[in-house]
Formats: structure tokens, sequence, C-alpha cells
């Protein structure tokens, strides 16, 4: 599977329950495009989107479940029973949340990892971070794979309006010999994809761009208003 992934694209296929699109058919179908198009993996978010997908769509996949709470930032995949979800649903890998920010239930998100690794020994696990000391804590802990996404969804990184091309270079020279490193996060152009090949990534994840019309739509807008609404709040919201 590592090999499989190996310099292509990952297509993250989303909806959310108050999405204009939302339907497991939509999602389905996303799924589909993506894999016509030339995806090597795809990205699915919550029980029954992943095992809608995973029924009709044969890519591995990451999975992961988002549940959001008002007390805190933390929600990809944020508790062991989340996790087991995720993965009896179908996914290939599982997502979590590896950041130092603090649950739900009143503890760093990464310490689920090893948890998980612990309770679902046979689930490779991908660790979402923000930074780079959160990338080598994940290592450490055991994370088969390891990527930016919550870059930007911190308190610490929530005013970036782009991906830290520099950061994710020296995770990359730094972690390639331990995991595959993936680039996900703010790549909007096929352009942008080729910058972090080029810098080493693994493989890119894309979803926003691709998948989510009306935010694509929104950044279209955001830029011929002058920047006057700001779409990444639509990008960040709780759901």
């Amino acid at each position: 599977m590592i090999e499989q992934l190996r310099g292509g694209l990952i297509v993250s296929c989303q909806v959310q329950h108050d999405d204009p699109c939302y339907s497991l058919d939509f999602v389905v179908k996303m799924a589909k495009s993506a894999k016509w198009g030339g995806a090597v993996g795809l990205r699915a978010n919550s029980p029954d989107q992943i095992a809608a997908i995973k029924a009709e769509v044969d890519l591995p996949m990451i999975g992961l479940y988002k549940i959001w709470h008002d007390d805190t930032d933390v929600f990809i995949t944020p508790t062991l029973d989340a996790a087991r979800q995720v993965w009896e649903a179908g996914a290939d890998i599982i997502a979590l949340d590896c950041t130092s920010q603090i649950t739900h239930e009143g503890r760093p998100a990464y310490e689920l990892l090893p948890i998980v690794k612990r309770e679902i020994p046979e689930a490779p696990i991908f660790a979402d971070v923000s930074n780079y000391e959160e990338a080598v804590r994940a290592i450490e802990m055991g994370a088969d794979f390891v990527g930016p996404t919550l870059y930007g969804y911190t308190e610490q990184t929530k005013d970036i309006t782009g991906p830290d091309y520099r950061e994710f270079a020296r995770m990359c020279r730094d972690f390639k010999d331990k995991v595959p490193v993936v680039m996900e996060g703010h790549i909007y152009t096929p352009e942008d994809a080729m910058k972090v090949l080029f810098l080493g990534a693994h493989s890119v994840v894309v979803g926003s761009a691709i998948t989510r019309p009306h935010l694509i739509t929104a950044r279209f807008v955001d830029l011929l208003s002058g920047y006057q609404h700001n779409w990444r709040e639509a990008e960040r919201s709780k759901h």
C-alpha cells in the first residue's frame, strides 16, 4: 500500500451534514470521480461515508471520524471508540489528531496514539500534526505516516495563509527514512502539489480544492471581492 501511494494524489472525499451537497451518494460519486481521474488513494470521514465509499471504490483509504465539541479544537478521531468505528467501517489507515491540543476528555490529543496502536495493532496510523515537533513525537510513538494536516487549525497556527514549504521540506529531509511524510493541507493547484513532491513528499492529499464546490466558490468570491470575506472561516468551521 505504501508503494501504491508513492508519488501520487490522494483525494479527500468528505461532506458534512450542513454542506449544501451532503449525501452519501454524492460522496461516493466524488470517490469514483477521483479514481477515474487517476487518484492513488482516498481520505474519508465518518463510518457511514467510509463504508459507502469502500463498497464501490477499490482504493487505499485514510479514514477518520470528525467529532466536534465546543470546549476543544480536537476533532479528528478524538477517541478510541471513534478509531474503532473507522477501522470497522473499512478504512485501511486510521488518521488521528496527534497535536498537543487538549481533547474534550481533558488530555493531550497525542496520548491516544499509543492506545490505538495497542488496541488495534493491525491498523496503520496516520498522524495529523501541526508542526515539526509534533511530527517528531508522533513518529517516536509509533505513527506509520505523518502529515501537517492540522497546520492552520491550532491556536498557534490559526492565522496562516498557506503551507509552510520550508518546514515541510525539513520534515521530509529528517523523516524520510523513518515513515512516509504526506503533504496535506492548503494545496489548491496542481503546481502546489508538484512543489511538495519536489520537496520530498511521499504523496499529497487534496480535498477542498477538488471535492467541496461551495468552498471552491467561496475562495474565488473572496479574491474577487478584495478579500472582504475570509473563505477560510468556512473551511475551519465546526460542524
